[in-house]
This record gives C-alpha cells, sequence and structure tokens, in this order.
C-alpha cells in the first residue's frame, strides 16, 4: 500500500470513529453535540478533530446524511424486496421499514426529525438524502391505477404541487403528489409520536395501530 493510500485509510477509518462517538453521545445527550465532549471519549485533543471535521455543524451534517442515507436505504431495501405488482405491499413495506428504523436509532431520528438545533442551518446537500422517503412513496403512488375522488385541490396548492413535480422531473399528476404528500406527513408524524413518546398511556396496541393507519394511508392513495 502506498503512502497516500495509507493516509486515505486512516482518515477513513478516523472519520468513522469520531462519528461513532458523537452518534453514542447523541444518545446520551440529544442534539447538543460538543467537539470537546466528542475528543474527551477518544481520548484526544479537541484540535486535532478539527483536522477532520472543521466545525461542530460539518460533524452535525455527516450524521445528519449518515442518518438520511441510513433510513432512506432500510426503506428502499423493503420495497424493493416485494414484487413489482403488489403496490400496497410495497407501500406497507416501505412504512413498516421507516418505523422500524427509526424505533431501533432513535437519537439519529431526533436528530433529523426531533427538535432544531439551536444555530445549525442544514446545508443544501442534505436535501437530497432527506427525500429518499417522500420520492420512494411518490413512485408507488405513481404506479396506482387511479387516484380516488376527493375535494379539488386547491389553486395555490396545486401550483405548489407542479413545481415540485416539475423540479423532480416526473409525471406525477397533483393530485397524485398531494396524496403521497398528505400520507408522507401522516406517516413521519406517526412515527414521531411513538419514537418521543406522546402515544404512551393512550394506545398500548403501537404495532396494530400504525399498520391500521398505513393501510387507510393506502386506500387514500388509490393502491390496491
Amino acid at each position: 500500500m502506498s503512502a497516500s493510500s495509507l493516509r486515505a485509510r486512516v482518515r477513513s477509518e478516523m472519520h468513522q470513529e469520531i462519528k461513532e462517538v458523537a452518534r453514542r453521545r447523541l444518545a446520551e445527550e440529544g442534539a447538543n453535540l460538543s467537539l470537546r465532549a466528542v475528543a474527551r471519549d477518544m481520548g484526544i485533543v479537541a484540535s486535532a478533530l478539527y483536522r477532520y471535521f472543521p466545525s461542530r455543524d460539518a460533524l452535525l451534517t455527516a450524521l445528519i446524511i449518515d442518518a438520511y442515507d441510513g433510513l432512506g436505504d432500510a426503506a428502499a431495501d423493503a420495497e424493493a424486496a416485494l414484487p413489482r405488482e403488489d403496490l400496497r405491499g410495497r407501500w406497507l413495506a416501505t412504512c413498516h421499514a421507516v418505523r422500524s428504523w427509526a424505533l431501533a436509532h432513535p437519537a439519529e431520528y431526533g436528530l433529523l426529525y426531533g427538535n432544531p438545533v439551536p444555530g445549525y442551518a442544514a446545508p443544501p446537500d442534505t436535501v437530497a438524502p432527506a427525500s429518499k422517503v417522500i420520492l420512494l412513496l411518490a413512485a408507488i403512488v405513481a404506479e396506482a391505477p387511479e387516484v380516488p375522488a376527493g375535494p379539488p385541490v386547491p389553486a395555490p396548492v396545486r401550483a405548489d404541487l407542479r413545481r415540485l413535480v416539475d423540479e423532480q422531473a416526473g409525471d406525477l399528476s397533483e393530485e397524485r403528489l398531494d396524496r403521497a404528500l398528505l400520507a408522507w406527513t401522516h406517516l413521519f408524524g406517526q412515527v414521531n409520536f411513538e419514537v418521543f413518546h406522546r402515544l404512551d398511556d393512550m394506545v398500548q396496541a403501537r404495532a396494530e395501530y400504525f399498520e391500521h393507519h398505513m393501510t387507510l394511508l393506502a386506500d387514500l392513495a388509490g393502491l390496491p
């Protein structure tokens, strides 16, 4: 191995170690992440971390992108395991994968969908990873034979939906994207309530409650 390859390998391994320690910090303290605390856990001086992550925000961004990728990949893998003609099965598999990932990674999920981190603004390179689940849901809805009748989409909302379709170079109608977005917000709203204990002392049959609501959303989306 050449010297440059060895340095690249060491740097990559150091990046991963820093992120793993930072994830443990997230689990213990939430998103109030400190580079000094991460360095202390690693037994190194804080200034050494700046060779890998120039700021707390850079480390947070790396953790956020990793989390979005993990969530999106879990959903995509679950959806891909179903036959293409089974639209409802693909839909439910996607939704269940989101819930399962969130419950297994509550600290990382909280970084994505919990309280905003004070002083942190997510950069544009988080947008594509954050879009994976909604694009997957929209792709399934796009294959539905028809959209059930419902109230007309208001003109200002229709304009927003058309802009979103055009930006993604898709061929969804505004009505189909409207149903996909409604399902997306309900999916993550319900997962949030469970992860952040809003359902405690209210709903005991969590898995059945989730399945029931995701099935209702599949009906709303017109999935056979």
